[in-house]
């Protein structure tokens, strides 16, 4: 297994502060809406880091970690969310 944090960290990072961001700029109805787009762009920018990495050996492992840990901060993030706007 080939972990490389510096192709994964910097897309969470950048997950977080979109978190923060779509918190502060974006109405509580739309909020949730753009969690997706969010996730969306993460995506890309992970594919766009592997790819850049050009490393064949880990390939899987370094997208699930990238993905899967952007879509555990949205997850909490959506949570957090929610109880802001009193539904949870």
């Amino acid at each position: 297994m080939t972990w490389r944090p510096l192709s994964i960290i910097p897309v969470w990072v950048g997950v977080v502060a979109a978190i923060i961001l779509v918190g502060f700029l974006v109405p509580a109805a739309d909020r949730l809406a753009w969690l997706g787009v969010v996730l969306g762009a993460a995506t890309l920018i992970t594919f766009a880091l592997q790819l850049a990495l050009q490393e064949k050996d880990g390939l899987v492992t370094r997208v699930m970690l990238s993905v899967g840990g952007s879509v555990i901060l949205l997850a909490v993030a959506t949570a957090v969310f929610a109880v802001m706007a009193g539904i949870g």
